[in-house]
Formats: structure tokens, sequence, C-alpha cells
């Protein structure tokens, strides 16, 4: 097998261990890139190139976390990782893992954590690597590894959310709000929503918001919902239900097919939870033409103006 097609092979993985530990398909892709190119100009081949590749592809990772970090504490309103809409690394022995660790709340805790926390707890705790395969890869000891991976599994531990275990049953929740949401029907959205739901919106200065992006409440959630619904159905506005980080959640376009943002459902105890959208032009671009956001909210202000008055 040539170097390419050991590469190629391995990929998926090392995408999956960079968007992992940066929160971004965009520098996860170069973080991959970057580890191709080392690997093509290394003079001799490594005895595992997956453990070899895994360990430049982690370092990278963390040399961009170090940076991304002084933004990101610069950042405007709620942050979000960039959404991910297929994880291309599957192992049906961690399927459970896999799904867990890459959920909108999976990623914002492991922004609590250091970054070699993060790549410790990512290598350990999320794709099985042994300790001797983590210590070398983020150069450390093993029983500093050990105590890197105590922490971050006890940081995540303390405020991990729950979801519930069955698949189907928040996929057909899910299947019902955004049914509900495209007929406009305001209180079968309501019947769905828990009584402390948080709806969550991540705009970075670069796209319009409902005050400080988090609105909290049954109550309230649903009068945005009802402000939001009739009048992005009328201008042509269209929701697209799809997996969003391994969990529930769909893509919204304008009449164009662009995109306007992406939501993703938290769920528990058959009520929604939590409802995280990503609305920063910066960060959908790999999902497709973006949106002028502005524009849609204007022209969606128009119309609810419209429809009001006509209803009195």
């Amino acid at each position: 097998m040539t170097r390419a097609e050991e590469f190629e092979d391995l990929r998926p993985l090392l995408f999956s261990i960079a968007y992992r530990i940066l929160g971004s398909v965009s520098e996860a892709e170069d973080a991959v890139q970057e580890t191709w190119l080392r690997y093509q100009a290394s003079a001799t081949r490594p005895a595992s190139a997956k453990a070899f590749l895994s360990a430049v592809v982690t370092r990278i990772s963390i040399n961009v976390l170090r940076s991304a970090r002084v933004r990101r504490e610069a950042y405007v309103g709620p942050w979000f990782p960039e959404p991910l809409l297929t994880d291309p690394y599957q192992d049906p022995e961690r399927s459970a893992e896999l799904a867990d660790s890459v959920s909108m709340a999976a990623l914002v805790l492991l922004e609590r954590l250091s970054p070699l926390e993060r790549a410790v707890f990512v290598l350990r705790e999320v794709f099985g690597f042994g300790f001797g395969e983590v210590a070398s890869a983020v150069g450390r000891s093993e029983a500093a590894c050990r105590q890197l991976a105590v922490r971050a599994r006890r940081h995540m531990d303390e405020g991990r959310p729950r979801f519930e275990a069955d698949r189907r049953e928040r996929e057909e929740l899910a299947t019902r709000f955004f049914d509900a949401f495209a007929q406009g029907n305001l209180d079968g959205l309501a019947e769905l929503l828990a009584a402390d739901v948080h709806l969550v919106a991540d705009g970075g200065g670069k796209a319009p918001l409902w005050g400080t992006g988090v609105i909290v409440g049954a109550g309230n959630v649903t009068r945005v919902l009802a402000a939001l619904v009739p009048p992005f159905a009328r201008i042509g506005g269209s929701v697209e239900p799809h997996q969003v980080n391994g969990h529930p959640g769909a893509i919204f376009r304008d009449r164009d097919g662009k995109v306007v943002n992406t939501w993703a459902l938290d769920i528990l105890d058959g009520r929604i939870q939590a409802i995280r959208t990503v609305l920063n032009p910066d960060k959908l671009g790999h999902v497709g033409p973006v949106a002028d956001a502005w524009a849609v909210l204007r022209e969606a202000i128009q119309t609810r103006g419209a429809l009001l008055t006509s209803e009195s």
C-alpha cells in the first residue's frame, strides 16, 4: 500500500480527531492537510501509520487550538462549534462514545479543558487509544497523561448533559417538531418544549440575534417561534431536517436554497431541552452557499407586519 493509500484510509479518523479538538470543520481540514504534507515529506515509513498520523494531527490541532482560544475569548456572544453534518469516522464498537463526543453540548463542554486535557480526552475516551499512544501524541509521560485524563473526565462528567438513549424516539420527536414548524403549528411546537428550554444562538456579531442570543423558558421560546415561523414560511424559507453533530437538527434555507442557519436539538424525557442555532456566516460555508441573514430578517419583518395588518 502506498503512503497516499494509507493516508486516505486514515483520513476519516484524522479529521474526526482534529474536529473534536478544534470544533471547526475548516481548521480540522487544514490540520489533516498539513498532516499529509508532513507524512509525505517524512524520510522513513513509520511502523504504524495510524499511530504516527494520529500523533501528528493531534500536535497540529493542539497548536491551532492554543491560538484559537485567544480569539474565542473575544468572541461576541455564545460560541458553538461549526456544525458537522456527517462524521466521516465510524466504529461500531465505539459508536456511543463517538456520537456523544461530537454533540454541540459536549463540544461546548470541551472548551472548558486546556488544549492538552482536550487532546488526551479525545484520544483516550473517545477513540480508545492506549496511554502509551496518547503520551507519544501529546509529548507527555504516561503518568502525566493519566492525570490529564482524570481531570478531563471530571470536568466533562460535571457538566455532561444526559440525553435519551433511544435514538428512534429522539428522531420521532424531532420529526414532529420540524413538521409543526413547517406547518406553522405553534401549539404543536409548544407542547414539545421543556418548561426550561433554552434557545441559544451563535451569531458571532455577524448575524441578527434576539437580545443576547439566549432565551429561556417554554413561553418565551414559543413567542419567538410565533414571530419567526409564519413570516419565514411566507417568504419561501424552508426547513431541511438533518443530523447536526450527531443529534436531530435542521438546516434553514432561504427561497434560493442558501443556508440561513442550522439548528441542533437536545432532547431528554420526551421534550426538547435546548435548541442551539449557528447563524455566524463564517461557520456555515462548508454547509453550502450562505444566505444574507440580515436581508432574510428584513423581509420576514416586513411580511410579519403585513400579516398583522391583514389580521387586524
